[in-house]
């Protein structure tokens, strides 16, 4: 009889439409976009020794698979991990989140996906530092302390946008301890507002502004670029990883411009894909 294997899989994100500090000193939140296209998918299958195979590009360190196996078990790995990831680490595209609950749910049998959000939030702080909201069933729609591993505020989730874009220069890892965010409680406030109303427009314009308040205060390579682009397709504006090297504009549904693949490929995007917010098809 072969080994018995069990998977699951997580979905990731493609940065955030809002992320900052929620007054000068308060803390860091963000309202992240979900991407169901980017995800990580771990099979496990237990026995002696232990192996790792990530596919591709590796998301999660063997120190940390340790440390993951202590804190759920006791002790250490025993048997083989697979790891297959569809974001690039350091993307902003919440490999890290994705890969910690996909490994704990795998080597748990699904146990670890039954408990509370707030515990599994919690598990991924106390391996990391910081945490994408990807536990929760709806993580567009809430305004969420990454530092912290905590619902803020629930939103009403945006409308549907499509979105195209992709990964922009260097990968870039969060810093737990990096709260050098711009002031966006101004933004959370209208956000709020745009989305029960199901303002495309609106919520298109403070996506960028909030994307364009952190270039301008920690330095976003190609920012400039970007927001060109989407002036010329008629984009309702720009999403980026505000960590992270993710990068795309916002359209309406059926309204994206031939083209914008190309030109966003040709500007120096890798891995450029097409998808509809908080879900849908690449």
């Amino acid at each position: 009889m072969g080994a018995l294997w069990h998977s699951a899989r997580v979905a990731g994100h493609f940065g955030e439409f809002l992320q900052g500090r929620i007054g000068r000193n308060g803390p860091v939140a963000l309202v992240t976009l979900p991407c169901d296209c980017l995800a990580v998918r771990a099979s496990w299958s237990a026995g002696e020794g232990f192996t790792l195979y990530q596919h591709g590009r590796a998301v999660i360190t063997r120190a940390r698979l340790v440390e993951l196996f202590r804190r759920l078990h006791g002790t250490p790995p025993a048997g083989r991990l697979r790891l297959r990831a569809a974001m690039p680490p350091g993307g902003g595209a919440g490999a890290s989140t994705a890969s910690l609950l996909a490994v704990a749910v795998a080597v748990t049998r699904g146990g670890f996906a039954r408990l509370p959000a707030e515990v599994q939030a919690g598990f991924c702080i106390g391996l990391e530092g910081a945490s994408d909201p990807l536990m929760h069933r709806n993580p567009g729609g809430l305004l969420w302390a990454s530092r912290e591993g905590r619902v803020l505020g629930l939103l009403a989730e945006p409308p549907r946008f499509e979105i195209v874009g992709g990964f922009f220069g260097r990968p870039t890892w969060t810093d737990p301890a990096d709260e050098d965010f711009a002031d966006i409680e101004d933004l959370v406030a209208d956000w709020a507002a745009a989305a029960a109303a199901r303002d495309h427009a609106a919520l298109g314009a403070l996506a960028q502004e909030s994307a364009r308040r952190n270039a301008r205060k920690r330095g976003r390579p190609g920012f400039e670029r970007l927001e060109a682009l989407a002036a010329e397709f008629g984009a309702l504006g720009i999403v980026a990883a505000h960590t992270g090297s993710a990068r795309g504009l916002l359209f309406r549904p059926g309204t994206v411009p031939s083209g914008v693949e190309e030109r966003l490929r040709v500007s120096g995007l890798q891995q450029v894909l097409r998808f509809s917010g908080g879900g849908g098809t690449c």
